[in-house]
């Protein structure tokens, strides 16, 4: 038994001995087998492209930026990065390469500048709509906000601190300081010479030598413009609320005839005003302290007609609310523009869309939110347009947001 043991032993000892001189420092880390694993690439990318356009919708400007990350499969060993780029008949494409940290020093800078750039954002805003603006009274307030705005970013300019200042300097001479952006880099930002489609190609060599190839199309898109918000004058109904500081929360809601719009055939159809004489005090009007108000009778609507953009998709809300002192309801409708009296408001080829909501189970004065959704077509401007019956009912705070 003793003889069996020193045997086993020995025979122990002798294999570790030559398992120990199998291993080889040379091997990526793995023993004594040797990683035949290669690297399996992939890469991401998000578009960060910029364009300005004029008034009419032309192109005044665009850059045409990815931000491209490359990856691996491989977790431990070194790795190396080659991107390419070529058009769709593999030609060569003269891309410009922006190095990743720049968009995070200049956000840096914005963000320091918070409120400098915030002016500047409002002047620019109003510097694109003045050539597009051709009513005068109009006109005439955008150049005098323009001449504030001015005035306003001169004096928060003069008041940014020395610290800050310092902070700024700081990062602008960190992008100076910038390395150029190479196809070697994991990841960078690609801009492209404009619209097309492009193969972008990734190799990846990990640190045995061992390299993959990987490519695919990547489509960049014509620049478009934004659609534009279109505008809902007094949409609270609230007194000096137009773009000049005047109106009496009905102005933009008033029909062109009244005899045309009217529900009754005749006689006055502008809205009454609802004033909240103890704000902060029971149920609140959703936006500020006057609504519209719609006796019982149905003799009052209001109609306001604005401007959308064809083809586009739109979501208007609002808030109503009833007196319940009797079955009522409370009409919405999106029209075409080319409506032209109360009659022709309820044929089916004229309403865009619309909706319809009564006082059952609703709670006396309290307001509730309605939306309605639309799409444009081919109209230039679509008429809002209200009226209710059966009971008094009011609206409040119109909203509306493409979709």
């Amino acid at each position: 038994m003793k003889t069996f043991n020193s045997s086993f032993k020995f025979l122990t000892l002798l294999a570790l001995l030559v398992l120990s001189a199998c291993v080889s420092d040379d091997l990526a880390e793995v023993g004594d087998l040797q990683d035949v694993t290669g690297p399996t690439p992939f890469y991401n990318f998000s578009e960060v492209t910029v364009a300005e356009f004029d008034c009419e919708d032309n192109e005044l400007s665009a850059n045409y930026r990815f931000n491209f990350q490359a990856g691996t499969n491989l977790a431990v060993n070194g790795t190396n990065y080659e991107w390419s780029v070529t058009d769709d008949t593999g030609g060569s494409v003269d891309v410009i390469l922006i190095n990743k940290d720049l968009p995070i020093l200049e956000q840096q800078i914005e963000g320091a500048l918070a409120d400098v750039i915030a002016i500047e954002e409002d002047i620019a805003e109003v510097e694109f709509e003045i050539p597009c603006e051709d009513d005068p009274a109009r006109l005439a307030v955008l150049q005098a906000e323009l001449i504030a705005l001015e005035q306003a970013l001169l004096n928060t300019q003069n008041a940014v601190p020395d610290e800050v200042l310092q902070n700024v300097a700081d990062l602008e001479a960190q992008i100076a300081a910038l390395d150029e952006a190479t196809l070697q880099d994991r990841e960078l930002i690609f801009e492209f010479p404009g619209p097309g489609i492009y193969n972008v190609g990734l190799t990846v060599t990990d640190n045995l030598g061992k390299s993959d190839f990987t490519e695919r199309p990547v489509t960049v898109l014509q620049a478009i413009p934004m659609i534009p918000v279109p505008e809902i004058a007094e949409p609270s109904f609230e007194d000096n609320s137009l773009f000049d500081g005047t109106g009496d929360g009905r102005d933009s809601w008033r029909v062109p005839s009244n005899d045309a719009w009217s529900p009754l055939g005749g006689g006055t159809t502008v809205i009454q005003i609802n004033t909240d004489s103890s704000p902060g005090e029971g149920a609140d009007l959703p936006d500020g302290v006057q609504s519209a108000k719609f006796p019982a009778g149905g003799d009052r609507v209001a109609y306001q007609e604005i401007e959308v953009t064809p083809g586009a998709s739109y979501s208007i809300t609002y808030f109503s609310a009833f007196n319940l002192d009797a079955d009522g309801q409370m009409k919405v409708s999106i029209l075409t523009p080319n409506t032209s009296s109360f009659t022709e408001a309820q044929l089916e080829e004229n309403v865009i869309a619309s909706r319809n909501d009564t006082n059952v189970g609703r709670v006396v004065n309290v307001f509730q939110q309605h939306s309605i959704n639309f799409d444009a077509g081919d109209n230039e401007s679509v008429i809002i347009f209200a009226n209710n019956s059966g009971d008094e009912a009011r609206l409040d705070a119109f909203n509306i947001v493409v979709r």
